[in-house]
């Protein structure tokens, strides 16, 4: 039987998958996917994540839930050898191990891409996972709950400023869900204004989102502001030391909160561990038909789809000639992918991809949204329904759709629930505080010392008792004096042995 091994479980690996589940014989092949979480992230709901409008479970889809005829691990891949067909797969417990392949499918995807900026590896976070949108969202709900017992000053207007860096859709989307966010929750804390809230998004280039017009992305800016959010162009942030965001422009923002989202980047695993090719980018290098691609040639077995490759984008829209690393090409290219493999395995041709660009639809907010289409744009609201429909039909899986659907209605009628839920981080540090805990063991009581003889017994009656009556024998043919004298000189304690210094931080 075949062994496909799928790296990586996002739309391209998720959708691979689940066609080959479809469309494969029982018996043709065995597919196993590798992925260090178990489960896809529907990366265009984070932003309504961050905002309380999706549940952040509605935002994943389950890997084992839905693709019951593949093996899947939950575990990272850290080498690739196609040379022999090997993969080294590290899991969260345990030893590496090596499995055998094959037919390899890279669908690894992409990390968040950063610049040696001072501070921004230990203070900003980025908006990939579900789990960064979810902190995003408890954080500020946090802030503005320590922020409504605080006078006016610096602290207070730290807790509530927000930096989102990089103008580009997953930037705008999270800064407006953000935005929305703050001034629903300025409903619930009256001791809140509306301008002690600030947001900041900063931007290198002389425009955002450039999937849409000008004119639209104009619209945007105007609307965020009218919102008290501000836009930064043409500005680059200098230093995130200590939370405090320095620009190119000469602002400083002490902020708890900054959002990094200017671009991203190959999984850098494929570069540095594997033997495939890859371009200058770290992106593979493939076909247009998925195949990836050496100096030599197709690279036999190998094949390569999503963010971690760079697939021709035949229809002329793309890149540098190379499709854009977004879900529309990556779910695309996971089903072609799932047909081109039986195709080959049942003696057929591959097909190449083509796509044209359908448009982009960003929400930014209850009820605001922006779409383009070529030269045509709609924005506001019919533009918000349109992105809400769009992503709830491309989600995968019809119970998926129905959760991220009843969750919206359920908003609508009994408005967003604002709760967080940081003490996950640190669940048992009530349990701890208040738990009972053994007593220590009380120390071993010294033994006494032998009592001297009342200085009364040396005079008088006493005198003459003692002078005329003989100690005691006992079996051992001592005393009672010399029992007690040796017993004493047996039971005193020793000198204790000197012991090595404890370190300084372990004294507590």
């Amino acid at each position: 039987m075949t062994k496909i091994l799928i790296v990586g479980g996002g739309y391209a690996g998720f959708y691979t998958a689940w066609q080959l589940e479809k469309q494969l014989n029982p018996g043709e092949a065995q597919v196993t996917v590798v992925d260090p979480l178990p489960y896809m992230t529907y990366q265009p709901f984070l932003p309504e994540v961050i905002s309380g409008n999706i549940e952040p479970r509605h935002a994943v889809v389950s890997l084992r839930r839905h693709l019951k005829r593949s093996r899947v691990i939950t575990a990272e891949v850290t080498n690739i050898d196609h040379a022999t067909k090997t993969a080294t797969i590290t899991p969260q417990i345990g030893e590496p191990y090596t499995v055998n392949y094959d037919i390899i499918v890279v669908t690894a995807g992409a990390v968040s891409r950063t610049f040696p900026i001072p501070g921004i590896a230990d203070n900003a976070i980025g908006v990939k996972t579900v789990e960064e949108a979810t902190w995003i969202r408890d954080t500020m709900i946090d802030n503005f709950n320590k922020a409504s017992t605080m006078a006016p000053g610096p602290e207070r207007t730290r807790l509530l400023t927000f930096v989102v860096v990089g103008g580009g859709f997953a930037g705008i989307e999270s800064f407006a869900e953000m935005r929305s966010l703050a001034t629903a929750l300025l409903e619930d804390y009256p001791s809140l204004q509306f301008d002690d809230v600030h947001f900041h998004l900063i931007e290198a280039a002389g425009r955002i989102m450039p999937e849409v017009s000008e004119d639209t992305a104009l619209w945007v800016i105007k609307n965020l502001a009218e919102r008290g959010a501000t836009v930064h162009l043409n500005t680059q942030v200098t230093s995130a030391v200590d939370g405090v965001v320095e620009t190119s422009a000469g602002d400083k923002f002490p902020t708890d909160v900054i959002v990094w989202t200017a671009g991203v980047m190959a999984a850098p695993i494929i570069k540095s561990n594997s033997d495939l090719p890859v371009d200058e980018r770290g992106r593979l290098r493939a076909r247009a038909d998925l195949r990836v691609e050496g100096d030599n040639g197709i690279v036999q077995d190998a094949w390569a789809a999503g963010d971690v490759s760079a697939v021709p984008d035949l229809s002329g829209g793309g890149v540098g000639g190379f499709c854009v690393p977004n879900a529309q090409h990556a779910v695309r290219q996971g089903k072609l992918m799932a047909s081109n493999l039986v195709a080959t395995l049942r003696g057929g041709t591959p097909k190449d991809y083509y796509h044209e660009n359908m448009g982009a639809v960003a929400g930014l907010g209850i009820g605001v949204g922006a779409f383009q289409s070529g030269t045509f744009a709609l924005t506001g609201v019919l533009a918000w329904l349109a992105h809400r429909g769009y992503h709830d039909l491309a989600i995968p899986t019809v119970e998926r759709k129905i959760r991220v659907l009843t969750g919206w209605i359920n908003n609508f009628v009994l408005g967003r629930d604002f709760v967080s839920l940081s003490a996950r981080e640190t669940p048992r540090a009530g349990f701890e505080r208040f738990a009972s805990r053994p007593r220590p063991a009380a120390p071993e009581a010294k033994a006494d010392a032998p009592k001297k003889l009342p200085a009364s017994s040396e005079h008088g009656g006493d005198k003459a008792a003692a002078s005329t009556e003989k100690p005691a024998a006992d079996t051992s043919g001592k005393t009672v004096t010399e029992k007690v004298a040796a017993e004493a000189g047996s039971a005193a304690p020793k000198p204790a042995a000197r012991s090595a210094k404890a370190p300084a931080g372990d004294s507590k």
